[in-house]
């Protein structure tokens, strides 16, 4: 498979923050160490962004900012029609996602090979809009990896490869925290469980009164919640935060994966029956925290700052697991998949 050409098709990528940006970076990054050649085709969601750059070997094509409505999506064909030598030139097409880009390519180009990861879901009730798309990516794939084996419950997937991401394993930090503390990571909307913790600090406090909780992202409840918490906004490497916390409130697979991997205890919430699911299947279940409610949250957090050592069974735990979970594990499973 060496000196092969993969392009990536990805909604957004580096310098943009997020699940499945550091998911296409990491991956990317080794398999120019591999010896491929990647180049990545993604949207330029800042002004300032060059419309090429080079990173680590990676050659990073971005398509012109569209505004958000329904006609504005199409513009990005015309844009593949200009660029499409991209397309003739690469080995291995792989859509993150957006196999929608690829759509009319595929019937033009169809022996070449195109592949799609599936990440996370859309939004609760799943909509049949959603699964018809997903149910025609998947059909007109070569192949697919799930991020979740709940995607297959939900959507109807057959994956050919389930995934929960990766990381990169350092010396993690012993249980040096003096203060009871927690560190939430990710973005202040409704897929993350921000208000849910929110709402189970008030409830902590009455018996923890220094309980702190700092938070790193952003989003539409900022301000709903800036008087609670610590909150210092977006930051480059946040998992490196975990080590000057107590307890992890994260309830996305990247940074649930950060945490066990920074020796915390992670708290895991859900809202809706998908992200019960999204949690409740995944391996590393049963070494979290998961609950639905900020009372229920509240009493697991009391239990543990009183039960350390219980706390620390469940991390060691969760560590043995995660120290497994490898980016260069995740990028031999894209080989195998495109070696079929």
């Amino acid at each position: 498979m060496k000196n092969k050409h993969v392009l990536f098709l990805t909604p957004f990528f580096y310098p943009h923050v997020g699940g499945v940006e550091k998911h296409v970076y990491q991956i990317s990054i080794l398999l120019v160490r591999k010896g491929f050649s990647v180049s990545v085709v993604t949207v330029k969601h800042n002004k300032n962004l060059k419309a090429y750059e080079e990173v680590k070997g990676i050659k990073i094509y971005r398509i012109p900012y569209f505004p958000s409505n329904k006609l504005a999506k199409y513009k990005i064909w015309p844009w593949f029609v200009k660029y499409r030598n991209l397309f003739h030139s690469s080995d291995i097409i792989h859509c993150h996602d957006v196999f929608f880009w690829y759509f009319p390519f595929r019937f033009l180009l169809p022996q070449k090979k195109v592949y799609t990861t599936f990440h996370g879901y859309e939004s609760y009730p799943v909509s049949q809009k959603a699964i018809i798309i997903r149910k025609i990516s998947e059909k007109l794939s070569f192949g697919n990896i799930c991020i979740g084996r709940f995607i297959e419950k939900w959507y109807g997937t057959k994956a050919d490869y389930i995934s929960y991401g990766g990381v990169n394993i350092v010396q993690s930090s012993k249980l040096k925290v003096k203060s009871d503390n927690a560190l939430f990571i990710g973005r202040l909307d409704e897929q993350t469980g921000i208000k849910t913790y929110v709402d189970a600090i008030e409830l902590i406090r009455k018996k923890v009164p220094n309980f702190k909780l700092t938070v790193i992202g952003d989003g539409k409840f900022k301000n709903q919640i800036i008087k609670q918490v610590n909150l210092i906004g977006w930051k480059k490497n946040p998992e490196k935060y975990f080590s000057s916390h107590r307890f992890a409130f994260v309830s996305r697979y990247l940074s649930i994966l950060e945490a066990m991997a920074a020796k915390r205890l992670v708290f895991a919430v859900h809202d809706n029956p998908i992200k019960k699911d999204y949690l409740k299947m995944s391996p590393f279940a049963k070494n979290s925290i998961i609950t639905s409610s900020p009372q229920e949250l509240a009493d697991k957090v009391e239990f543990y700052i009183k039960h350390p050592s219980a706390e620390k069974k469940l991390i060691e735990k969760g560590y043995a697991w995660v120290s497994k979970q490898t980016w260069e594990r995740v990028t031999d499973t894209y080989v195998r998949l495109w070696s079929k």
